[in-house]
């Protein structure tokens, strides 16, 4: 498979930028989706943290991107179960 692939590449090297594209997303895509699930809101244990939510400090920033929001100054609202 590989072979047949670096013998188009050698006949087309139009195509090489493409192929860097493409692996280039899908390895963005991949380190995105870790990261999702490495979230505070993802619970893989169920027994041991059923509620992972809860023990996250209210200045945790949970976008990837924050821009008018400043988590430093914020405070906790709700009780503590």
């Amino acid at each position: 498979m590989l072979r047949m692939m670096f013998q188009q590449l050698k006949k087309h090297p139009a195509l090489i930028p493409q192929f860097f594209f493409l692996v280039l997303g899908m390895g963005g895509a991949s380190l995105y989706l870790a990261r999702l699930a490495k979230g505070p809101h993802v619970s893989w244990c169920h027994k041991t943290n059923p509620e992972p939510w809860n023990q996250v400090s209210p200045t945790y920033q949970y976008k990837f991107v924050a821009i008018e929001t400043d988590y430093k100054n914020l405070k906790k609202e709700g009780p503590d179960f």
